[in-house]
């Protein structure tokens, strides 16, 4: 049967009034629950240290991965693994057989081509010679020149010697006063005179024809001359070309023994003897070699820390084959790429991972090592280094579980009401969290909003907000989240240590 509206009016207001005392019931009941706490008073610590800690390995300052410089089939390993070696120790002979055929073959070649060269330098001192030979023949042709123009120009007076007297002999018949024979006898000296220039010209004219021959043959030496002395310098390059095939094909044989390049300690030996190392591209790694006299240590910092570490700051670092040893350490580098912490191979990455941490490499260099931990650490060996990256001394400071952070306050309808313009953060901003602690004033909590600075191991740096020997709330957190304005507190009396577990 349907209920009328009067009855269900009633059963409404009976549980609403139910529910009004539950509610009721339980605020009494919370109000008389007084949290317990944890308080320590505000005091000035001596030293605060803001540390940044990162893990990383032993490093050497330099070392080499040595690997094969020539092929050939293994023979011989002079060290093991942990051996100390000094630069120029023998370490590795490669089978030298080889090499050794490949000198003795480009010996012979560069012998070759310097006896090609000793024939060269001959060739040319010899066509120097002919040169010298061809120019003594021009000048003594030219002086035969110099003799037969004297003869053709002695000629040439006897004949008009000649041709003067025949005339006047021929005039002095005309007029009957010489006798014939006078000038038959004129007569015939002059055609001997015609003849001996005729004579002298001809000789002139074929000693003119014997200076140019001489001086085409003299030329003909010079250019021969010339080859020579090019054939001598195509030798010589020839020569040094061959010479240095020969070096380095002794360099090549002086390789089939591989020497240490630096001091140092055999880190580690991948080849076998009886394996055949390759050389070229793809080369057989030997050995590794790594120079302990300086020792770094190489850490990845996380990117929320990396600005704190600075190159000369101070720190310590704890190797774990040592046990709990510190070693003195500086900041030497710090690498300005950042490197995803499932990519170790660093570098710029075309595809950005901005959901991946990113990490910075930094090196460290160990300082004041003594002889003993200096000989017991070997490359890649895991440490942990703590570096100091800031100290202030004298500073008010909280412990680090004292800090609260409170959501920022939305602004009340009341405070609309009234008038008064809420506080806004700029347009764009997010509005930034309020970060502070709770004091203890009669028994009774109030938040107050602080400003820290540098941050501690357990303890952070506070610059405004309190003063020293005021009581605040250490803890337990989970009772620092529930605490509000004028809450009733009760302090905390049981040990630290069961404080602790009950805080866990």
């Amino acid at each position: 049967m349907a209920l009328s509206r009067k009855k269900k009016i009633i059963i409404g207001v009976v549980v609403a009034a139910v529910l009004a005392i539950v509610v009721v019931i339980s605020v009494v009941a919370t109000r008389k629950e007084e949290p317990e706490v944890v308080t320590v008073k505000l005091e000035v610590r001596p030293e605060l240290k803001q540390t940044v800690t990162a893990s990383g390995e032993v490093r050497p300052i330099r070392y080499i991965k040595l690997t094969s410089e020539v092929p050939g089939r293994i023979e011989e390993i002079y060290v093991t693994a942990g051996d100390m070696v000094s630069k120029g120790k023998p370490l590795v002979r490669v089978d030298p057989t080889q090499l050794q055929s490949s000198q003795e073959a480009q010996w012979a070649a560069t012998q070759a081509s310097i006896n090609d060269v000793q024939n060269a330098r001959t060739a040319v001192a010899s066509a120097q010679q002919s040169l010298v030979v061809a120019e003594a023949s021009v000048a003594a042709a030219r002086q035969q020149v110099v003799a037969l123009q004297t003869a053709v120009d002695k000629a040439q007076v006897e004949v008009n010697t000649a041709q003067r007297e025949l005339k006047r002999y021929t005039e002095l018949i005309e007029a009957g006063v010489a006798s014939r024979s006078e000038y038959d006898n004129a007569r015939d000296r002059f055609d001997t005179a015609k003849i001996s220039l005729e004579t002298a010209k001809a000789n002139l004219e074929a000693q003119n024809i014997a200076v140019k021959e001489a001086t085409e043959r003299a030329n003909q030496q010079r250019i021969a001359v010339k080859e020579a002395q090019t054939g001598i310098k195509s030798s010589e390059m020839r020569a040094s070309q061959q010479s240095a095939m020969l070096r380095g094909q002794v360099s090549q044989r002086s390789k089939a023994t591989q020497l240490s390049p630096l001091n140092g300690v055999v880190a580690d030996i991948p080849t076998r003897v009886g394996e055949f190392a390759v050389a070229g591209l793809s080369t057989t790694p030997l050995m590794t070699i790594a120079d302990m006299s300086q020792i770094n240590v190489e850490v990845n910092v996380d990117e929320t820390e990396i600005n704190n570490v600075k190159v000369g700051q101070e720190a310590k670092v704890k190797v774990d084959a040592l046990g709990d040893k510190e070693i003195k350490a500086v900041v030497t580098q710090k690498n300005p790429l950042a490197i995803s912490k499932s990519d170790q191979t660093g570098g710029l990455s075309n595809r950005v991972n901005v959901q991946e941490a990113k990490e910075f490499k930094v090196t460290l260099e160990l300082k004041d090592l003594p002889e003993d931990v200096q000989s017991s650490l070997r490359p890649g060996m895991s440490s942990t280094a703590t570096i100091t990256t800031d100290t202030k001394n004298n500073v008010l400071a909280v412990p680090l579980e004292a800090i609260v952070e409170k959501a920022p306050a939305a602004a009340s309808p009341s405070a609309t009401v009234s008038g008064s313009v809420p506080t806004a953060s700029p347009v764009g901003e997010k509005p930034k969290s309020q970060k502070g602690v709770y004091i203890v004033e009669n028994n009774k909590v109030r938040f107050i909003e602080v400003t820290t600075g540098i941050t501690g191991e357990a303890d952070i740096e506070i610059t405004s907000g309190v003063q020293q020997q005021m009581e605040i709330v250490r803890g337990p957190s989970r009772v620092l989240k529930t605490l509000k304005d004028g809450m009733t507190i009760k302090r905390q009396t049981k040990k630290p240590g069961n404080a602790n577990e009950k805080e866990a």
